[in-house]
């Protein structure tokens, strides 16, 4: 919870690297559209699967984003980070020169770091019949890079951590950046998350069987996930500094939520769930009722679906406010999730809409009745406070909130 001399923190910089558009302004759009980014894959040989969609991102440049990396250096989840982080700052119109001098870092969340660079050590290893081979790839292959690629890239002389809390992790980095900067530990921060397409990635869902063609939240015929990439970065500030400085606020961070059951690897916990709902309210200091929309996590599985819906109806009763999953449009972008989550949650509190469901033809009846989950496209909505849900294998459950800045 706050305290009694914490500072306000406001997001003012988002950067977006998604299979439905590189910047802030064309991912919102094609959201509010209700556009799809999922196709077949193009990034491995995926003939020998059942299920060969992916949210892969088209015509990645990381040279024309990057200003001080050499993209060559850094595997592709590291180069989402940087080039979402970069994207972040230019969005926020902060200067430059006054980030590297201040007391400013980055956490950055993913699922499985560099799978692409693992999986061609894997095959070098092999070709090679076991025998030593050049460093190359090895030195690329780290998670914790992906921080470090966010501060390599923008200069920055804070702490660079990254977490693997997987599904989400964007979520836990945005709290652990609001509590530095709140705090005064930091003068300003940036969260995010990334994580790439792979076959590794691909085999491991498919092996326990939630691998869908479309990603269907929601709706009676739901089947599973569609692996997807990208990467997401949020500049924090002050309130204060923001104001000073005539920044555009798209939100305020009013508090978050966090926990872990460790009950099953797989299976969503409904009584933990909820718990973490009430944490981050109580953290945000608001009322259930005064939540005007859920950013669910709605990843499609059965059994996901219907313990966040359970979930909600345990904190909220009969008047759940509309909840919708953008992963209908993006497929599960993993590590990433949380984050582009958060990023249009800012986006619906500043221009005032609900972002939808975009698969969703007919809602699963057995979620219960009088829920909007926003199906199709966007609609209006005059938005004051929001939720956004992050939850992952081994019960690790993440929730932000964030207001319209009075």
């Amino acid at each position: 919870m706050s305290e009694p001399n914490s500072r306000r923190v406001v997001v003012t910089g988002l950067g977006v690297v998604s299979s439905i558009g590189i910047g802030v302004e064309p991912f919102t759009e094609s959201i509010k559209a209700g556009r799809s980014g999922i196709s077949p894959i193009s990034s491995f040989d995926a003939s020998g699967y059942a299920k060969r969609n992916a949210g892969e991102v088209k015509d990645f440049d990381p040279g024309a984003i990057l200003e001080r990396l050499d993209p060559e250096a850094w595997g592709r989840s590291g180069q989402f980070a940087a080039s979402a982080a970069r994207l972040a700052v230019r969005d926020a119109h902060i200067d430059p020169d006054l980030l590297r001098a201040s007391n400013a870092g980055s956490a950055m969340g993913t699922a499985s770091g560099e799978p692409r660079v693992m999986y061609g050590i894997a095959e070098q290893w092999s070709r090679s019949g076991g025998e030593e081979f050049g460093p190359g790839p090895v030195g690329t292959a780290p998670a914790n890079r992906l921080a470090g690629a966010v501060n390599s890239e923008l200069g920055l002389t804070g702490e660079a951590v990254t977490f693997g809390t997987a599904c989400s992790a964007s979520n836990y980095t945005l709290g652990y950046g609001y509590d530095l900067v709140r705090t005064g530990e930091a003068d300003f921060f940036l969260a995010g998350g990334a994580d790439s397409v792979s076959r590794y990635t691909h085999l491991g869902f498919s092996l326990i069987g939630i691998i869908s063609e479309i990603l269907r939240p929601f709706d009676s015929n739901r089947s599973g996930i569609v692996t997807a990439e990208g990467g997401v970065c949020i500049f924090l500030e002050p309130l204060e500094h923001a104001v000073a400085r005539g920044a555009r606020i798209y939100a305020e961070v009013l508090g978050y939520g966090v926990n872990c059951d460790a009950k099953h690897m797989t299976q969503p916990d409904v009584a933990t769930i909820t718990s973490c709902m009430q944490s981050a309210h109580t953290a945000a200091g608001v009322k259930a009722q005064e939540i005007d929309y859920i950013c669910a996590h709605g990843t499609g599985t059965p059994a996901s679906d219907a313990a966040e819906v359970a979930a909600a109806r345990a904190v909220f009763g009969d008047d759940v406010p509309p909840i919708s999953s953008i992963k209908s449009m993006l497929g599960h972008t993993m590590g990433a999730a949380s984050g582009l989550g958060s990023v249009i949650c800012c986006k619906a509190l500043e221009e005032g809409f609900l972002p939808p469901t975009a698969t969703l033809d007919e809602s699963d009846p057995e979620l219960g009745p009088g829920i909007d989950f926003v199906p199709g496209v966007a609609k209006p909505a005059n938005l004051n406070i929001v939720e956004n849900h992050g939850f992952a294998f081994g019960g690790n459950n993440a929730i932000t909130i964030f207001g319209r800045v009075k």
